[in-house]
Parts: C-alpha cells; sequence; structure tokens
C-alpha cells in the first residue's frame, strides 16, 4: 500500500472510513448527478407535454387519460424530490406555489373540477399520484393545498391516502359540502351557499338532497386517519368569511382534530372575508418545511450499526481484480433505487477511492417499476453481456413486494435466477444484495415479521452464500429505538440522507475486509457451486430474439409511435425500445423455446388486453395484463407458464375481445383495451 494509504487507514479505523473519504467523494459525486438530473428534469425527455412558463419555471401540461395535469419544475430539485399537490384555481394566489418552487419543490396539478372531493376525483389523484410517484420518482409523500372548494379533494384525497400525505395546507378551505355549496338555502348554515353548484355537488356524489344532508363522510367527518397518520395541518381563513364560514368548517376540523390528538394550526385574517393566501407565504412555508423535515440523532454515517450486515465471504477475488489487474467490471441491478442517482454512485465513489489505480467499468442496470423476476430474464442482456462480471449489487426486496406483489416461490425464482446466472458467467464474482425498505416491510419487521420477498431473498442468499446489507432492519431498529423517523430517510426512495446509510453500511464492511495489504501471491477462488433451492428459478432466464416469433399481419416489429399508436403516458426510458405490439382484437403470434418457462416483459397501459396463451397446443389460459398502474405504460413481467417440464415446446398467443359493457376490469375504474407491447418475450 502506499503511504497515503496508510496514513488514511492509521488515522480511520476501517469500520468509520467513509465517514470522512467516503461521505467527501460521495457528496461531491452526489451533487454533480444532482446537477444533470435537474439539466435532465428541464428538457423535454424528461417529461413530454406542452411547454410553457409559471412564474419563471418550467411549466409542462399534459393528459393523464382524458384528464388535464400540470407539472412546474424546480430550477434545482430539492433532495428526495419534494412536491406540493395544488387543488384547483391554477395560479390564483400562487405566492406559496412560488415559494415552495424556490426550494425546490415540484408543484403539480390534476382537474378536478365539478367533482367536489367525490369519488371520481380521488381516483384522478390516485393516477397523478402514481404516475409522478413512479415514473418521474417523486417523493413518497406530497404536500396537499387546497383553496376553497379545493378543501374537498385535499381531505377526502388525505383520507383515502395518508401514508402518503406529508402535510396540509387549507386556505379557507371547504371541510363540509354542507355548508358549501350547500349554506342556508339548503337550511344548512349561515354562509350564503353555492347556488348551482349544489346540484352539480348532487351529481357528483350521486346523491339526492336528502342523503347529501345526512352524509357523514365529508372532511370534517373523517380526520381520523389523518390524525392517527400525525399529518400536520395549517389553514390560513379570513375571520368574516361568509362563503366559507370559519365556525362551519375549519373551527370544527381544529377542534375534532386537536382532540385526536393531532397537529392544527390557524392563520387568522382579522375583519377579512373569502380571500386567500398572504401576500407574504413565509409563515404557511415555514410551518410546512418544519414539518417535513424528518429527525434523527445522528449524520447517516454515524448513526448506523455493523449488526445488519451479514458478511458471507472475504470478498478477496474483487480486490485481487481491483488491485492486482488494475481493472475491474461492477454492476449493479435493481428497480428505481438502483436507477435513481442515489446509494449506486456513492458505492462507486467509494471504489474509485479505495482502488485509485483501477479502471472501472460501471454498469447500471437499474429499471423503475421492475421486479427480480425481469432481472432474471434481462440479466444476459444488461449485465453479462458487457464482460467479465467481477462485483454484483442487486436490490428488488422493494419491488418484489409493491409493484408485482410476488408470492415468496415467485420472488425466489427470481432472485436465484440472477444470482446463479452471475456465478455461472463468472464463479469468482462477489456479490452484495440489500435489502431497501417500504412501509410495509417497514411494519413487518418492526413487528418481527417478515414480507416474502424478503424471506425469499434472504433465504437465496444464505444458500448461495451472498452478503447482506440488511438496510431495511438497520431502519426498522433505529426507529423504533426513537433515533430517527421515516421522513428523515427518505421514504421508498431515500433521499441522501437514507442512501448515504445504505452506502455507508456497504463501504464499512468491505473496507474492513480489505485492510492491511493484500499478500502477494493471493489467488482469486471460485465460490462454492451449490444446487438451485428451485430447479425452476430462473437460472437460464433470457429474452427471446425478435425473430423467433411469428405472427400474423396485425402486428408490429419496431418502435411505436408514441402516442399516435398507442394509449397512456410512457417514460423515457422506453420510448425508442423496439416492440412487439397490436391492438387489434384476435391477432394471434406463435414462438418456439425450450425450457420451463414462458412469459413477455411488456408495457401494461391503460388500454392494454386479455391474451388466450396456449402451450404446446394443449394447456390454454387467459391472462389479465392489465394492473393497478396501467394507467400510464408500466414494466412489468407476465408469465404464462412456468410449471413446465423441461424441453422444446410452443407458445400461441392471442389477443382477446375486450369485455363489452366498458366494465371495470382492474378494480380501480380501468377498462382496459386489446393492446399488447411486448418489450421482449421470457424463457427459461
Amino acid at each position: 500500500m502506499t503511504l497515503k494509504k496508510t496514513i488514511l487507514f492509521t488515522l480511520l479505523p476501517a469500520a468509520l472510513l467513509c465517514s470522512a473519504s467516503l461521505a467527501a467523494e460521495s457528496v461531491k459525486e452526489a451533487k454533480a448527478n444532482k446537477q444533470a438530473t435537474v439539466k435532465k428534469s428541464m428538457s423535454s425527455s424528461a417529461w413530454s407535454g406542452k411547454k410553457s412558463t409559471f412564474h419563471g419555471y418550467e411549466q409542462v401540461d399534459f393528459k393523464l387519460g382524458k384528464v388535464a395535469c400540470k407539472v412546474v419544475i424546480p430550477k434545482k430539485i430539492a433532495d428526495g424530490k419534494p412536491w406540493v399537490l395544488r387543488a384547483r384555481f391554477w395560479g390564483h394566489q400562487p405566492q406559496f406555489d412560488i415559494a415552495m418552487l424556490e426550494r425546490g419543490y415540484h408543484v403539480a396539478y390534476c382537474d378536478v373540477g365539478n367533482l367536489f372531493g367525490s369519488p371520481e376525483a380521488v381516483r384522478r389523484w390516485n393516477e397523478l399520484y402514481d404516475y409522478l410517484r413512479f415514473e418521474h420518482l417523486f417523493a413518497d409523500r406530497a404536500i396537499l393545498e387546497g383553496m376553497s372548494r379545493g378543501g374537498l379533494i385535499i381531505y377526502n384525497w388525505a383520507a383515502a391516502n395518508p401514508d402518503k400525505v406529508a402535510a396540509i395546507y387549507g386556505d379557507a378551505p371547504v371541510m363540509d359540502f354542507k355548508s358549501w355549496p350547500g349554506g342556508k338555502a339548503v337550511g344548512k348554515g349561515v354562509g350564503t351557499g353555492g347556488g348551482g353548484a349544489w346540484q352539480s355537488c348532487l351529481k357528483a356524489y350521486g346523491m339526492t338532497e336528502a342523503e347529501a344532508l345526512a352524509y357523514k363522510g365529508n372532511p370534517i367527518d373523517n380526520l381520523a386517519p389523518l390524525a392517527k397518520a400525525g399529518i400536520p395541518i395549517i389553514h390560513v381563513v379570513g375571520d368574516i368569511d361568509k362563503v366559507v364560514p370559519v365556525a362551519e368548517n375549519t373551527a370544527i376540523a381544529e377542534a375534532r382534530y386537536q382532540k385526536l390528538g393531532g397537529t392544527f394550526k390557524v392563520i387568522h385574517k382579522p375583519g377579512v372575508g373569502h380571500k386567500h393566501s398572504l401576500k407574504d407565504p413565509q409563515p404557511i412555508v415555514d410551518f410546512i418545511l418544519s414539518q417535513d423535515k424528518g429527525q434523527a440523532e445522528l449524520p447517516a454515517e454515524q448513526i448506523i450499526s455493523d449488526k445488519n450486515f451479514t458478511l458471507r465471504g472475504d470478498y478477496q477475488n474483487s480486490r485481487i481484480q481491483f488491485e492486482q489487474n488494475k481493472r475491474g467490471h461492477v454492476a449493479f441491478i435493481g428497480g428505481s433505487i438502483t436507477e435513481m442517482n442515489g446509494y449506486r454512485p456513492m458505492v462507486c465513489a467509494m471504489l474509485k477511492q479505495r482502488f485509485p489505480d483501477t479502471e472501472f467499468n460501471f454498469t447500471a442496470a437499474g429499471i423503475s417499476s421492475t421486479c427480480s423476476d425481469t432481472g432474471a430474464f434481462r440479466m444476459q442482456r444488461d449485465v453479462l453481456s458487457k464482460g467479465p462480471l467481477d462485483m454484483l449489487f442487486c436490490e428488488f426486496a422493494v419491488n418484489d413486494d409493491q409493484d408485482a406483489d410476488q408470492a415468496y416461490h415467485d420472488a425466489l425464482r427470481g432472485m436465484e435466477g440472477i444470482i446463479a446466472q452471475a456465478r455461472k458467467h463468472n464463479p469468482k464474482v462477489d456479490i452484495v444484495m440489500t435489502m431497501f425498505v417500504n412501509e410495509n416491510i417497514l411494519e413487518k419487521l418492526q413487528k418481527g415479521e417478515s414480507t416474502d420477498s424478503v424471506k425469499a431473498h434472504s433465504k437465496v442468499a444464505e444458500h448461495h452464500g451472498i452478503s447482506v446489507n440488511h438496510l431495511a432492519q438497520e431502519l426498522a431498529d433505529l426507529i423504533s429505538a426513537g433515533k430517527i423517523d421515516w421522513k428523515k430517510f427518505g421514504g421508498v426512495h431515500p433521499n441522501q440522507y437514507g442512501n448515504t446509510m445504505c452506502a455507508t453500511m456497504i463501504a464499512n464492511a468491505l473496507l474492513k475486509e480489505w485492510a492491511g495489504d493484500l499478500p502477494g501471491d493471493a489467488v482469486a477462488k471460485e465460490h462454492p457451486t451449490v444446487p438451485l433451492l428451485d430447479p425452476k428459478s430462473y437460472s437460464r432466464g433470457r429474452l427471446l430474439p425478435f425473430a423467433d416469433v411469428n405472427t400474423d399481419t396485425h402486428w408490429k416489429k419496431d418502435v411505436p409511435n408514441w402516442p399516435k399508436e398507442n394509449k397512456g403516458k410512457v417514460r423515457g426510458h422506453f420510448i425508442n425500445t423496439p416492440m412487439i405490439y397490436s391492438s387489434s382484437a384476435g391477432a394471434k403470434l406463435s414462438i418456439k423455446f425450450t425450457g420451463t418457462a414462458i412469459g413477455a416483459y411488456m408495457l401494461s397501459g391503460p388500454d392494454t388486453a386479455i391474451v388466450k396463451a396456449t402451450v404446446d397446443g394443449k394447456l390454454s389460459k387467459e391472462i389479465e395484463t392489465l394492473r393497478k398502474y396501467s394507467s400510464f405504460n408500466y414494466p412489468m413481467t407476465v408469465m404464462f407458464f412456468n410449471e413446465l417440464e423441461n424441453g422444446e415446446h410452443s407458445l400461441e398467443l392471442e389477443i382477446l375481445p375486450n369485455q363489452k359493457g366498458g366494465k371495470d376490469r382492474s378494480g380501480g375504474g380501468k377498462l382496459g383495451g386489446t393492446a399488447l407491447r411486448v418489450i421482449g418475450f421470457t424463457a427459461n
């Protein structure tokens, strides 16, 4: 080792090295990546739609289905991509919106006019949330902003989705539609009412007047879920408001919420009627920001321990390659957590610092929303085809749990397929598996339980001798001990603090193994070979060539013409991807394959089809490809058959006519269609 390295290790114990060295390098690189992200966010490739400006910021107008939506993009995006979801009266009294844009928050809007917070309005907001959350990696929890009648949708959506709300800012908000648009005209309260808006409100809810007057589901009646979730609330009201009287709305909500133990602040404007906002929104901003920061006792590099990193192996194979051969191929595979500029660039920075003379080839193979089965099928294309693999980092616990709702055996087959392929490609490859965390995983771990995805991946790691960075358990332990909260970590897509926790846990373990001098006669050794836990794990997972697919005249093999030939938004990752696609009922294709399983890596959009799959001319099944996130074109793998005997098989696929009568095929208001867009047919 050089004198410089010796001094570094002497001054800093290996287990704490990254608190200085990793932090300095990774933060520097993270800032550079953030700047690149900002530039990308401002470009047309990141957002499709009509471009304009909003008080000096870029605004993008687009549609989800037929619903008009907007997003205004900050010039410098804050850590974790926080955002404001505004209801109604776009552009009116924008002081708060501008102030939040200045602080790096996005501001989003979805048209729910004449819906008065009804279930249809909530459904529309659900779709916008899913789109921004999964396609643009916005923060898990949004700041809700509602003026006047906008109070109905912000509160009704919050009650339906309390885990997705960071805070609420209501400005003279309607909290009871009996007060407005009802009012004294319908014998309720002293407010002026909304005139004809009352009938529109009844229509939106599908109620008679009698049913509406007896309704107990208004925001003032449904505050308990918000209080339980700890959502902080601030209202700004005019004390002589005759349109939305304070006594019938905010005052009732304030008293009830505080009785429930919730935080509820009201800024009163004496002598003011139904007027909105403050000339200087700083008091509102201060409240929101003070509630949205999260808490932690120590910096991320210092708060973590080593008890939740299970070390298997000594990582000398990768060290020998990096230190002796001066070259190294390091790959990262996973979902959006890997794709984003999070833990991955931090680990890369650590490796470059530890081995400054090594020429690294870093492969970033993260694709948002994809699960371990998709990872196994694209492993050859996205990782192994890039050259000899020396080190692999993988994560799929979150997506296997929340995106595909993978059962235990499905999560096992996917993850074991990734590990087995990597070890077959290079028996000496060193691997680290990380368990990231969502709220479901967190809740179960705090109860001493686990999810199927974590159980399955842990079983694979133990069986194949793979080290596990159990970030999820570390966070659960810290939260249970009162040392950190979920906000500070940053949510499902961790912020810089959460990603630094992850990268530090990895760095501490690896740097400890790499301390001291490498013996001059050190030789890389193959890892022990073990049989598969499941003989039908996707160890031979692959994407079949388009040339192997025989289609009739209803299919195309090309890059789809977005949006002319397709419905729904599509993310930039796929907009130039060739596909096999059709939107014609009755369209058929066939493909021959060898193995035990056949499926499709595809985009599931709002017009996606029900297909009939037949294998070997004998076994047939109808398969629904519409999913809960299909309001936009969502990437997923659908397995048609995965329990076949190993051998030669043939698949026939037919697009079936859509169900008639506009039936809801998804359980979430999605009707589907007759389209199928296949990125690649998957075989094992």
